[in-house]
């Protein structure tokens, strides 16, 4: 068994376990495989990063290739049916970030109802921007940023591509998305090593992204969400995130986007969405409900697909 070469029902079966798997025990954060891969490419990129592109390029593949060829020769062995699902949900599992996603919008949420320090102190642990200057509902709006992108690269993703490649998609995209988050800045550092990885992501990302758009605006107000997604989405310099946040501030009726500062710098960015911009930590509940609620969907969605097909190959046996 190997890349997507799983039937219908395996797939099914590996995504409700490696989900409930997540939901259940969540990250194992210190022993992840991501975090112990990680702490690999950290040592390599101080061997590797000259600011050249090609050199970045390199180390792209020192870093990849290894770990899917392993992985490819575990999917070859496992021929039996029952092997071919476990190593699925497991692959699966550490793919997807669902519950912890969850976990870091809630803990944002909490800490707002007790004090402004430590929601700043909660939302630096899923932004890349300062936060210490961040007002109330900057906190807020960075949460649900977050949250709505998060939907789509740590979850949505990976789901994609399992269903796409089986295990090895599912692991592909979470090591190039783990890269891209590593190296894909703009800056002296990583404008030229980092290209390769950040240009790969948007790659892999480009048709999950537009299914999560769609998921968030069906599933909430949706003539704004498409006329956000249409109208500002371009705006955007993410070609990805664009789409996936515009959409979901339309659906939720907020504005998001706006300036933010980075590193000392402050960075103007395009607003995203329409309607309230006076942001309140319900809000925030809002966006982790409609990401469980697209999970969910398509999940139902999944599942009745898999129950119709097996009843047609069923009744088509008799």
């Amino acid at each position: 068994m190997i890349f997507g070469d799983l039937s219908l029902i395996q797939i099914t079966v590996s995504i409700l376990l490696a989900l409930c798997l997540d939901r259940t025990i969540g990250e194992v954060s210190r022993w992840h495989p991501l975090v112990l891969w990680g702490g690999w490419v950290v040592k390599l990129e101080k061997q590797f990063n000259g600011g050249r592109y090609w050199q970045g390029v390199f180390a792209w593949a020192v870093v990849v290739i290894p770990v899917l060829s392993i992985l490819g020769i575990i999917l070859w062995l496992s021929s039996s049916y029952s092997m071919a699902v476990i190593i699925s949900s497991i692959c699966l599992y550490f793919s997807i970030a669902w519950r912890s996603l969850r976990e870091h919008g809630l803990a944002v949420m909490t800490s707002l109802n007790i004090a402004l320090p430590p929601a700043q102190q909660a939302v630096a642990r899923i932004v890349s921007r300062d936060t210490s200057q961040m007002t109330r509902v900057d906190v807020i709006r960075a949460t649900i940023e977050s949250m709505l992108e998060n939907g789509a690269d740590a979850i949505f993703a990976p789901l994609f591509w399992f269903l796409i490649a089986g295990p090895f998609g599912a692991v592909g995209y979470r090591l190039v998305n783990t890269l891209d988050a590593m190296w894909g800045y703009r800056t002296k550092q990583y404008n030229f090593f980092g290209a390769f990885a950040a240009r790969a992501d948007d790659v892999l990302n480009y048709l999950p992204a537009r299914l999560t758009a769609l998921s968030y605006s069906l599933l909430g107000n949706t003539a704004s969400a498409f006329s956000c997604w249409r109208r500002q989405a371009p705006a955007c310099i993410s070609p990805n995130a664009g789409p996936v946040m515009c959409a979901g501030a339309g659906s939720l009726e907020v504005c998001l986007g706006g300036g933010a500062s980075y590193n000392g710098r402050w960075c103007e960015k395009p607003l995203m969405g329409s309607g309230r911009e006076d942001l309140n930590a319900n809000d925030i509940e809002r966006s982790i409900s409609l990401v469980d609620r697209s999970v969910i969907t398509w999940t139902l969605i999944l599942v009745g697909c898999t129950v119709a097909f097996s009843a047609a190959e069923v009744m088509s046996g008799v």
